[in-house]
């Protein structure tokens, strides 16, 4: 796979609690340079962000990285996140109604945050490394029902990031317009080549520009 095709679904992505906006602002160029898909930037970043480089796809994380926030405070983050020029959320739903198989209030959420997103690009990170199996397929049901874009393996801030199995899991289970997205622990190429192999149409990454510049520049 080339190079430039591999970076064409990546989400270039700094989410790191001490992000400096020169390192973001750099994320941002280096994402024009090579063609990424988009950024995946903090929400407090995307209208100096949205200033600075006005033709970028960028992506925000709503409700991250826990999940747990009350919905009001998710609609609140994705509102100011749109209005500020984001293009793509990435939300986590709340682990703790999954846990507790409070699956409707799950879809609920779902469904309104793509109501106020309307004809923007709408990610659910289920966070796989905290689910059994039934709740994993529970959920590919839910996101496609709720009309998201896509289903997201992790946030990267779990025990564990993006697996494989999963990927295949996501495949079997969710509807012909939901994509995949992994997430988490893909630092080689060979991962990547992989992930997208194996169906993802997006992955995030923070590592992919450093790892197949050298091959473009």
């Amino acid at each position: 796979m080339e190079s430039r095709e591999i970076l064409s679904h990546v989400d270039h992505t700094l989410l790191k609690a001490c992000a400096s906006w020169e390192e973001v602002a750099q994320l941002c160029r280096e994402a024009v340079q090579f063609q990424t898909a988009g950024v995946c930037i903090p929400p407090c970043f995307v209208a100096r962000a949205h200033e600075a480089f006005p033709g970028l796809n960028l992506c925000t994380v709503v409700g991250f990285p826990l999940g747990y926030s009350v919905t009001q405070a998710k609609e609140a983050e994705v509102r100011q996140a749109l209005a500020e020029g984001c293009n793509e959320i990435d939300m986590v739903v709340n682990l703790t109604d999954v846990k507790d198989h409070r699956y409707d209030r799950v879809e609920a959420e779902i469904r309104r945050l793509r109501e106020i997103c309307k004809g923007r690009i709408l990610k659910v990170i289920i966070e796989t490394c905290y689910l059994t199996g039934e709740e994993k397929i529970e959920l590919c049901r839910i996101v496609t029902r709720a009309g998201a874009d896509y289903i997201k393996t992790s946030t990267g801030f779990g025990t564990k990031g993006a697996a494989l199995e999963d990927v295949l899991l996501f495949r079997e289970h969710i509807g012909p317009q939901v994509k995949i997205k992994a997430a988490g622990g893909i630092r080689t190429r060979e991962d990547m080549e992989r992930f997208l192999e194996a169906g993802c149409e997006r992955i995030g990454s923070s590592a992919a520009v450093s790892l197949l510049r050298e091959e473009l520049e």
